[in-house]
This record gives structure tokens, C-alpha cells and sequence, in this order.
């Protein structure tokens, strides 16, 4: 994992696209810098503008920042992502982001019904 390599490691990020790593870097450098000075309504501001991504960006974005154990950046990818979830319906969730339903209709009403307790 990439928490045990040592300073001196060379860590490879071969799976990394170019233009996530520069979203990584342009958050991390942000956090690390102008971020600190910034009132909590500015850092919301820049935040919403960064996150201005297509799904696939935003995946990529998600997977790299796991993968490079970024937690912010992960916590702050996965709370849009929920956001974008929250108060839909699945059939709303598979239409934005595209989710082929490959349940039956008695699939679907079995597993509606074992979860009727989280409605």
C-alpha cells in the first residue's frame, strides 16, 4: 500500500491519467496553500468549481485519489457523488449515470421488498 513506502520509494501511478494526476496536484496545492487563507464560503466556492466534471473525470478522480490514499480529496469526490444520489430513486440513479437495470421484476420486487425497512 502506498502508506508503507518509504520517502526515498518511487511510487507508481502508471493507472493514474495525466489529466487526473493534474487534478490531484491542483487540489493538493490548493489545500496546501490558498486554501488556508480562505474563508469556509471561498473554499465551498472553489470546491464547486472544481468538481464541474464529467462522470468518467470524477470516477477517475475518485479511484486515483483512493488510490493514492488523498482522503480529502477522496471524502470530498465521494460526498458529490452522494450528493448526486441523494433523494433519487434507483431508477433515477441507473438513468444518471447510465446503469443498465439487469434485474427481472421479480428480482427487483424481492429486493425491494427485503429492504422496505430503509424506505
Amino acid at each position: 500500500a502506498l502508506e508503507d513506502t518509504r520517502d526515498d520509494d518511487v511510487v507508481p501511478i502508471s493507472n493514474v491519467k495525466e489529466e487526473i494526476l493534474k487534478k490531484v496536484i491542483d487540489f493538493c496545492e490548493y489545500q496546501a496553500g490558498d486554501a488556508k487563507t480562505k474563508t469556509e464560503e471561498e473554499r465551498k466556492k472553489w470546491e464547486q468549481d472544481f468538481l464541474k466534471l464529467d462522470q468518467s473525470t470524477l470516477f477517475q478522480l475518485i479511484l486515483a485519489a483512493n488510490f493514492l490514499n488523498c482522503q480529502s480529496l477522496l471524502d470530498l469526490t465521494c460526498k458529490n457523488v452522494a450528493d448526486q444520489i441523494r433523494n433519487k430513486t434507483p431508477e433515477q440513479i441507473r438513468a444518471h449515470f447510465h446503469i443498465k437495470n439487469d434485474f427481472t421484476e421479480e428480482e427487483e420486487e424481492e429486493v425491494r421488498r427485503e429492504n422496505q425497512w430503509c424506505e
